[in-house]
């Protein structure tokens, strides 16, 4: 039995060779994961009638290759699947939360370690769900857009987060705001949040946004949460440098709205206060020789003009497409989604065994990722994206710590 239960697993779920055709192959994976992570609770109802289709489906399928198979170990070794992960569901959680636009789970860790469950996930992004799935054992549903994925979150649940696409309004991109398709990707939220009145709405974004078109677009949007959805929305940029303890220059607006007829002490909520920045960037750097894939070989065409500007083990250097610049005050630039693909924006660092860029591991620690965070096998480009479109963990934390004070 225990070799018949070796070839059960989720990965195999819309896999070349068993397909359904009720769903798409992701939203199998999705629907089955989601059920599973609440199959001891009351949340499992949402999911229970598809994900059934689906495992009933999948161990026919599966009795075809050995007819010993039994239902109920098969769903066993599929619950361990999705519990058996690094940063698994509180057992005693306080509150529900969903995650959209989850990116790598950086909101799910920070609601997590306050007590928080995720009752439903959302990222389109098919490398990202990857890692999602590694470290927490759920697949996100994908594109939140589309009615058919909106009909898979619960009715009820305390706080929505949501690091939405900041692209369209950042100084880094052409800031077309909502003529850009994923700036109107707020208003699947607003039709979200009209639906399933959650208590409180926890946004993210960047420093830039309060700014895009002289304000106009920050006023759509407090005009859509407070006069058109009856919320109470405080903002505020914050750095992770100066309100997180870690070392790097990275300044995001957050934003919580409160239901007032839900949270009536609501004006209680304050942003936490600026803590000291007592690690420095040798509390994040390597201290052994790295893989040769991160150096950058005396031929390379830039080598020479790095080696001249580069004179310093104690601070992180910028590479900006045609000139290194120092970081002076000694903690890593923002990171950005573009670090795997090319020379713009790159940090850079000398250490004595030459000049490199960041390790992946670095770099999602720059974001306050455990150490025990899984780096999955894909693509190096792919997971310095994901960590420079990440929100910085310890920071959320503290922000949603001062949320749960008021709930």
């Amino acid at each position: 039995m225990k070799d018949i239960l070796q070839n059960i697993s989720i990965e195999e779920i819309g896999g070349k060779e068993y397909k359904l055709t009720f769903f798409e192959p992701l939203m199998d994976k999705a629907i089955l994961t989601h059920y599973l992570h609440n199959y001891h609770n009351e949340i499992s109802k949402f999911y229970k009638k598809d994900a059934t289709k689906i495992f009933e489906s999948f161990i026919e399928y599966k009795m075809k290759e050995n007819e010993n198979l039994i239902v109920e170990e098969a769903l066993q070794k599929l619950l361990f699947e999705v519990e058996n992960v690094p940063f698994p569901t509180p057992e005693n959680y306080t509150f529900k939360f969903i995650d959209l636009f989850a990116g790598v789970g950086g909101f799910r860790i920070a609601m997590q370690n306050n007590g928080g469950k995720c009752v439903f996930t959302s990222e389109w992004d098919k490398n990202s769900q990857i890692t999602y799935k590694t470290n927490y054992g759920e697949v996100p549903f994908g594109d939140i857009s589309l009615k058919e994925i909106k009909q898979y979150i619960p009715d009820k649940f305390d706080v929505l987060c949501a690091g939405f696409p900041c692209q369209p309004f950042s100084i880094a991109g052409n800031q077309k705001g909502f003529s850009d398709t994923r700036g109107t990707l707020f208003f699947d939220i607003e039709q979200i949040v009209k639906k399933h009145k959650p208590k409180i709405v926890f946004l993210e974004n960047v420093k830039n946004f309060v700014s895009h078109d002289n304000g106009n677009t920050f006023k759509v949007i407090k005009n859509i949460l407070e006069t058109k959805l009856g919320y109470k929305l405080y903002h505020k940029v914050l750095n992770s440098m100066t309100h997180a303890n870690i070392p790097q220059n990275r300044e995001r607006i957050f934003m919580v709205a409160f239901d007032p007829k839900q949270v009536p002490n609501y004006k209680k909520f304050k942003f936490p206060k600026p803590i000291p920045l007592t690690k420095t960037i040798h509390d994040i750097l390597e201290k052994r020789k790295v893989d040769d894939y991160y150096y950058y070989p005396k031929e390379h065409k830039y080598h020479s003009e790095l080696k001249k500007v580069m004179l310093s083990k104690d601070t992180v250097y910028q590479w900006r497409r045609v000139y290194v610049r120092e970081n002076k005050n000694n903690v890593c630039p923002t990171l950005t989604a573009n670090m795997g693909t090319g020379g713009h924006n790159v940090p850079l660092i000398k250490d004595k065994y030459g000049i490199r860029k960041l390790t992946l591991k670095e770099t999602f620690a720059f974001q306050g990722y455990p150490g025990n965070f899984v780096l999955p096998n894909i693509s190096r480009g792919k997971l310095y994206q994901q960590a420079g479109n990440s929100i910085t963990v310890p920071l959320v934390e503290r922000i949603s710590k001062e949320i749960i004070k008021v709930l």
